[in-house]
């Protein structure tokens, strides 16, 4: 199991956070949270350690993410 260092925690967090802001607030389910949150642990298990990196990944799963809802 993968270790993360509270600065990688808070990076994950505020990425998180700034993906969430971006869905319709009808749809930020904790649900959809859960899943966004999943796309970026798991990108950060593969390496990816920047804000930016990890907010592209979440990003780039966004639609996949939302289709769950349909």
């Amino acid at each position: 199991m993968p270790s993360y260092t509270p600065e990688l925690i808070q990076i994950m967090r505020a990425a998180l956070e700034d993906v969430m802001t971006k869905i319709p607030a009808d749809q930020a389910t904790p649900g959809i949270k859960a899943h966004v949150a999943e796309v970026i642990l798991k990108a950060a298990a593969e390496g990816q350690t920047s804000y930016e990196g990890l907010l592209a990944s979440a990003s780039a799963q966004m639609q996949t993410i939302l289709s769950m809802l349909t």
